[in-house]
């Protein structure tokens, strides 16, 4: 067990004033640097001192990093935009109020005043063994801890879990998902654009990240087109369960965007978070209801469905049942008792 204290370790702190310096200084230091966003993830590691990087790397002076613009396509968001300005800014509550919506329910309004999009999507897994320093398979061990006869395992993984057992922790990324947004990446190659599901990936890839950023590249910002916002009979569902109402980190969430014509779904993209160590777009399930209306037997299918190859660990086999019937009222769009078996 790590021993946790206050001083954090000695580092070399940069801080750049465009996205190029930045990426030179990232490019340059590799793998020693450090990238501090909003800090709220960045500091605890730091306090731990359970990460020891030789320089750290403030995004907090880049102005061309924050900010939302207007663009031909839809609204580009500065990765060093607070979630606070998300949730406030009129475009996004208007026409993409499922991202409104997400960003409100992360952690307490002080975090989101000083928490950014980029630090959401980006943040490192929350499992208290890997946080604590224990040396699992995430931080380059041999052993999953939270995975044996005798692990506290409440908030983890029931599926895609491979070695690793802990979930991806963002609010933000199942509505990005949802809204089919692009992830605007600088590398040391060039400019790289992904679609937000492609952002995530979990231990079979590669089990010391949660995303696809490599020592060097910098997410930039975050571009989500109009495409959904204008739709005729457009809906949006959003829905986080968690301990308590303020502060914390979802046991469960999920977020769809489906388009409603003649009584039918004619387009969904649903995708859940909490669930394994990336957030997960329920693909079968979209394909499975399209033409079905979004009431009656079409959410009890659909929410069996994503449960499918669900395996429980010895103290969170209530995320099945709950993962149903999220999935089940984000289809119908109807608010009722979350635990139900």
């Amino acid at each position: 067990m790590a021993v946790i204290r206050d001083v954090m370790p000695a580092f070399e702190l940069v801080q750049p004033g465009s996205i190029a310096d930045a990426q030179k200084i990232l490019e340059r230091r590799g793998g020693e640097a450090w990238v501090l966003a909003g800090g709220m993830d960045s500091f605890d590691w730091l306090k731990d001192r359970i990460k020891r990087p030789s320089v750290v790397v403030d995004l907090s002076g880049i102005a061309e990093l924050k900010g939302i613009r207007t663009t031909a396509d839809g609204i580009e968001i500065g990765a060093m935009t607070t979630l606070t300005e998300i949730v406030t800014h009129h475009v996004v509550r208007q026409q993409y109020g499922l991202l409104a919506q997400a960003a409100e329910l992360v952690a307490s309004p002080q975090i989101r005043n000083q928490g950014t999009i980029g630090g959401n999507v980006s943040q490192d897994a929350r499992c208290w063994y890997y946080r604590a320093g224990w040396p699992c398979y995430r931080a380059g061990g041999n052993l999953c801890y939270a995975d044996t006869p005798v692990s506290r395992n409440r908030e983890h993984a029931i599926l895609h879990a491979r070695r690793c057992v802990a979930v991806n922790p963002s609010d933000a990324a199942p509505a990005l998902i949802a809204l089919d947004a692009k992830f605007v990446i600088q590398t040391p190659k060039g400019e790289r654009v992904v679609d937000a599901e492609d952002y995530f990936i979990g231990p079979d890839i590669d089990i010391t990240r949660l995303h696809i950023l490599r020592p060097g590249d910098l997410l930039t910002a975050i571009r989500i087109p109009v495409a959904w916002s204008t739709a005729a009979g457009a809906r949006f569902y959003f829905e986080k369960v968690r301990d308590r109402n303020v502060w914390d980190f979802p046991l469960l969430n999920v977020a769809s965007a489906a388009v409603i014509a003649d009584g039918r779904i004619e387009r969904l993209r649903i995708a859940v978070n909490g669930a394994a160590a990336r957030p997960l777009r329920l693909k079968k399930v979209e394909d499975a209801v399209r033409g079905q209306p979004p009431i009656g037997a079409t959410g009890e299918m659909a929410g069996k469905l994503a449960i499918q190859g669900a395996v429980p660990l010895q103290f969170n086999g209530y995320k099945i049942p709950l993962m149903r019937n999220l999935v089940k009222r984000a289809i119908g769009g109807v608010q009722e008792d979350t635990w139900g078996s």
